[in-house]
């Protein structure tokens, strides 16, 4: 009881003292008039490209990247085809708008695109050009060859690229601007806009991908972006991002995430430097001060573990898995070794134990790669593709599945923050108080400490407690008294008026550990919830059946817990079962596989083997890490001051 009392008092103490700190940010704006010391959950994608990158481009997607942050705002956009006279065939609109986004677009060939585009300038006339206007296609795969594959620009740019890092300029300084101008920088907060980009890069014999996302924390940042041209290798990227930014007099901050992993063929976690030799300390605590996040859902799939029937046990791995285990098209089908978190955060274990710092204590974000500028674009009923090589749409509306079927429309990343500015949003990317969803708004929160009561979801105050005694979702546990205890909570999506959310079914806490002989270990654990709740989907009309769960929560102590292992946990809440986007599609297309006639242009997927009908939208905290060396999060995690 005394323990409790004690929890109580750090509590009201500590949210006294983060309700009357000063907030200091990095750049001039007003304090948000909404500010909560216990935390708001955001929604966003920090994933969107526009007609600035290469394969959008190709593919006739003329959104900017004004538009696009206009989009996640609340606005539709028009989408490819587009008429003779420039008129949009299609539009798209959010039901709900987003809290934050980023247009992140391919950064390597910013000035070639400028370049092709724009007749005034030398370049214009190159045949690289004439293919890029007249052969999209054949511009896309040249392109990004010389880019991803060979790190080079192409043979237009002049002595030392001079040419084309000039017209790099422009849409760099658009992005930037673009940023400013939808960053709402009032007391209202209803907005932020990140300022960032991609680097695309690729590994050269596999087609692993190697992609990732740079965020930078305000409107301080490099004069051009650093690209894989530039930088060939993510330690090398890490490094200048320091030395141009972090380094510098001023405010300028980045850190970066990964994406694709499951698309890596093993290389964006093989436990070695990115030059293949043997990682070092030096290596892995640079990796873990700029890539605290990996974003785990998009179109591209799920990172989050691999299934196999008689290779792997977890059957709720099997959840928008690629066919493939690279970007560059090789038949390669993946496997357990191949790019997968929960690999990863297992391997990081025990790289810790030779290192003493772990290189791969990775958060958890989702968002879409849209390439059609429509952030936040994932409602499965509504699904139009997310543009790139997948989605022909650039001379007509395809007539069945509007993209590859093994994609999806991806996920959302959710940070909680005390408000909503770009300074508290950032801060919350960097401690992981971050997770993602499949596409749902599902609220998650996922607490651990050493004296949970078992009663605490049923205290007022349940929050207060948590944060007093424990680490929220990225934070690490230090040595303590008896077995760890998990406080996990979790709310369905509200939905809509015309798309209703869909009920919870369980919430699962994930355990990596390893053992006394080092040897790795994982488990599944259902804490909340019922997995036989009878809710069920009808594929053939695709009506929802039964009832799921509005709220969750529960405490589950670890009673299978070693003082000396060295472990992460996480939780992954699941919906009740629905139709996934392409069965929803062929319903309404009336397609009856029995009936060969049924089938129109297009819709052959729908009576494909490989054809997953049926879903089951989730969400994933970012981990939390036990070690008995590490020193406990608690007390620094959330910071008093938004520096």
């Amino acid at each position: 009881m005394k323990s409790v009392w004690m929890f109580l008092w750090l509590g009201l103490l500590w949210t006294s003292a983060l309700a009357n700190a000063e907030r200091q940010y990095t750049e001039k704006r007003e304090p948000c008039s909404s500010h909560k010391p216990l935390m708001q959950a955001f929604f966003g994608d920090l994933h969107v490209h526009t007609r600035l990158s290469l394969d959008a481009s190709t593919q006739g997607t003329r959104t900017t990247p004004e538009q696009a942050y206009r989009f996640a705002r609340g606005e539709n956009i028009g989408i490819q085809p587009f008429n003779d006279r420039g008129e949009s065939l299609r539009t798209v609109q959010l039901e709900r708008p987003l809290d934050f986004a980023m247009v992140a677009d391919h950064a390597e060939l910013y000035g070639e695109l400028h370049m092709c585009n724009t007749p005034e300038l030398e370049g214009y006339q190159s045949w690289q050009c004439w293919i890029y206007r007249n052969w999209s296609l054949g511009a896309y795969y040249l392109f990004n060859y010389m880019a991803s594959m060979q790190a080079a620009h192409l043979g237009m740019c002049g002595d030392d690229d001079a040419l084309c890092r000039q017209a790099a300029v422009k849409p760099w300084t658009d992005t930037q601007q673009a940023a400013q101008r939808h960053y709402d920088r009032t007391s209202e907060c209803q907005f932020t806009a990140f300022v960032g980009y991609e680097w695309t890069g690729m590994q050269p014999t596999s087609g692993g991908n190697l992609h990732r996302n740079i965020v930078f924390r305000n409107a301080e940042v490099p004069p051009l972006p650093i690209t894989f041209i530039d930088e060939s290798t993510a330690e090398k990227l890490w490094r200048a991002l320091d030395e141009q930014c972090v380094q510098k007099d001023g405010n300028c901050d980045a850190l970066v995430i990964p994406h694709n992993a499951n698309l890596s063929a093993g290389y964006m976690f093989d436990g070695k430097r990115d030059d293949g030799s043997a990682m070092t300390r030096e290596y892995a605590q640079l990796r873990q001060r700029f890539e605290p996040l990996l974003e785990i859902m998009q179109k591209g799939g799920s990172s989050e573990c691999y299934f196999k029937a008689g290779i792997t046990r977890d059957e709720l791995c099997n959840f928008e898995l690629q066919p493939i285990d690279n970007l560059a098209g090789f038949n390669n089908p993946p496997g357990p070794k191949t790019g997968f978190a929960r690999k990863a955060l297992g391997d990081g274990l025990l790289l810790e134990s030779e290192f003493g710092v772990n290189p791969y204590q990775i958060g958890f974000v989702g968002s879409t790669d849209t390439h059609l500028g429509a952030a936040g674009a994932v409602s499965e009923a509504n699904y139009i593709g997310h543009g790139g090589v997948d989605a022909p749409a650039k001379e007509r509306v395809p007539p069945g599945l509007p993209g590859a079927l093994e994609n999806n429309p991806g996920g959302l990343a959710v940070l909680w923050a005390q408000e909503n500015s770009r300074d508290a949003l950032y801060e919350a990317l960097r401690r992981r108080e971050a997770y993602s969803t499949s596409g749902p708004r599902i609220t998650s929160r996922f607490f651990g400490g050493w004296d949970y009561s078992p009663s605490l979801c049923s205290d007022h105050d349940r929050i207060e407690q948590a944060y007093a005694g424990g680490v929220p979702m990225g934070g690490m546990l230090s040595a303590g008294g008896g077995n760890p205890s998990f406080l996990v909570m979790a709310q369905q999506d509200p939905g809509t008026s015309s798309a209703p959310g869909i009920g919870l079914q369980r919430v699962q806490i994930i355990k990596g550990w390893l053992t006394e002989a080092g040897e790795y270990r994982e488990d599944v654990i259902d804490v909340a919830g019922d997995a036989d709740n009878g809710a069920s989907v009808n594929t053939q009309t695709c009506v929802t059946r039964g009832k799921g769960f509005k709220e969750l929560c529960s405490v589950w102590t670890d009673d299978n817990f070693r003082p000396e292992e060295k472990a992460y946990y996480y939780s992954r809440v699941l919906e009740n079962p629905s139709c996934r986007w392409s069965q929803q599609i062929c319903v309404a297309k009336a397609v009856d596989c029995s009936n060969p006639q049924s089938i129109g242009e297009g819709l052959e997927d729908c009576c494909a083997p490989e054809h997953q009908r049926v879903i089951q939208e989730r969400a994933w905290s970012s981990p939390i890490w036990y070690s008995a060396q590490a020193q406990s999060t608690a007390k620094t995690i959330p910071h008093t001051d938004l520096r």
